[in-house]
């Protein structure tokens, strides 16, 4: 075993003892404070309350050990052979801080934030400043304007981050999904157990984009059909394992669908703050020069996604799969007279399974996912452990290794850089007010 990586055990299991002696308790200090405000968890603090509006402050972040040391050390696509960074290093990876309540009418919401990606310290969108506004009208409808997730994939319905990972998704996730845009969005039920979510936004991924970077049409779509046929519901915002110990069984379906016009101006580079962009399997972006051909350069695409999702959660287990389908069509620029064929076709899928072996104090998990594409079948296997010491989703502390061949996505801010093969080491200390 490596010197760092025997370092890291140690500390890890001096933790637990420590912990296990009791010196982690919350300390008896027997000090008479004066005490304001109330606290929900994972809702945060409340700072104000007045018949005029309320305000609420929260915190998320998490401080990350990172080893891909034993990757493989290049990677080779159509652009051809690239060095691939092999890191060991301790982040804070992600703060974010959040300030939302309502304002006139408890109807009328707020939520506003500053996210920052440290591991991009200096580049675009490394401190992004954005929020939004809804409007509830009834649980039938609730409408909003602002930066928001498209709902193309579970992971971007709104559950973040209540993942059995942490901040970070499986590589078919991240291939196919949609990510962050500002638009306008409606959501609710539409009966009691069926839930719908639909959103008009600018483009698939706007952080990193400015405005003049934009098309001038505002033509990209997002929805989610949700059900939930036994129980009603799924968990705090339709997390993803049984951390509340269901007594019946709770299941829930998903569809999806997103569709986008994209150009090669619009599209961030690929280690902007939660960039997607449209890559080959092989992890090319699609609007590279030469990457189908010398003297070829795609300008312009058609994005189109589907996924479907299933799970099942029980007694602290759960089982839970998405299938994602991909066209890409459309595509026209310098040279694409020459391209031999009219779009590109991919799928995949992901599985996910998790149990918690002491009730709301330790869970294991496991999960699979997949890419079949026309430059490749990469894939990710993982296997991880989540200890909450409070019993609650305010503090965790994450260990989880991912095995890796050819994956087409990654960033800084993410475990797996594009292209890697072989193995990772990371473990996550995060805290969710």
């Amino acid at each position: 075993m490596a010197p760092a990586n025997r370092i890291l055990v140690s500390f890890i299991l001096f933790a637990i003892v420590m912990y296990s002696g009791g010196l982690f308790a919350q300390a008896n200090t027997n000090l008479e404070e004066e005490k304001f405000g109330t606290y929900k968890p994972n809702a945060g603090f409340r700072l104000a309350t007045t018949d005029k509006g309320v305000l609420n402050f929260r915190i998320y972040t998490y401080l990350r050990y990172l080893n891909q040391k034993d990757l493989d050390s290049t990677y080779t696509n159509t652009s051809g052979t690239t060095l691939i960074d092999q890191r060991q290093d301790v982040q804070v990876n992600k703060v974010n801080i959040q300030f939302n309540g309502w304002i006139m009418d408890p109807r009328l919401k707020y939520l506003f934030y500053v996210w920052t990606n440290n591991t991009a310290q200096g580049q675009t969108s490394q401190v992004v400043v954005a929020g939004n506004l809804q409007y509830a009208f009834n649980k039938y409808i609730t409408v909003g304007g602002g930066i928001n997730s498209l709902p193309g994939v579970r992971s971007t319905e709104g559950n973040f981050p209540f993942w059995l990972t942490i901040d970070n998704r499986l590589s078919a996730d991240e291939f196919f999904r949609p990510s962050y845009t500002t638009g306008i969005w409606a959501r609710g039920s539409i009966i009691d157990g069926l839930q719908y979510n639909i959103m008009l936004g600018n483009n698939l991924s706007q952080l990193g984009i400015d405005a003049g970077q934009l098309d001038p049409d505002f033509n990209t779509f997002s929805g989610a059909l949700t059900w939930f046929p036994t129980t009603g519901e799924y968990g705090l915002n339709s997390n993803f394992g049984d951390f509340e110990n269901h007594e019946e069984v709770a299941t829930r379906l998903g569809a999806h669908y997103s569709r986008s016009d994209e150009n090669r101006q619009g599209v961030p580079a690929s280690e902007a703050f939660e960039n997607v962009t449209i890559r080959l399997s092989d992890g090319s972006v699609i609007f590279n020069n030469g990457v189908f051909g010398q003297g070829i350069r795609v300008d312009d695409a058609t994005y189109h996604m589907a996924s479907f999702d299933a799970g099942a959660k029980y007694k602290g287990f759960s089982i839970e799969g998405e299938y994602y389908l991909r066209s890409v069509n459309n595509l026209t620029g310098i040279g694409t007279d020459a391209l031999t064929f009219d779009a590109l076709k991919d799928n995949g899928f992901q599985l996910q399974a998790s149990a918690m072996v002491i009730d709301k104090t330790l869970q294991v998990y496991g999960t699979y996912s997949k890419i079949n594409g026309e430059y490749g079948d990469p894939y990710d296997i993982r296997a991880g452990v989540n200890w909450f010491p409070w019993k609650n989703y305010v503090v965790r502390w994450n260990f989880e290794f991912i095995n890796t061949h050819h994956i087409p996505v990654g960033g800084l801010s993410l475990p797996y850089p594009i292209g890697g093969t072989g193995n990772i080491f990371y473990s996550n200390f995060q805290v969710n007010f």
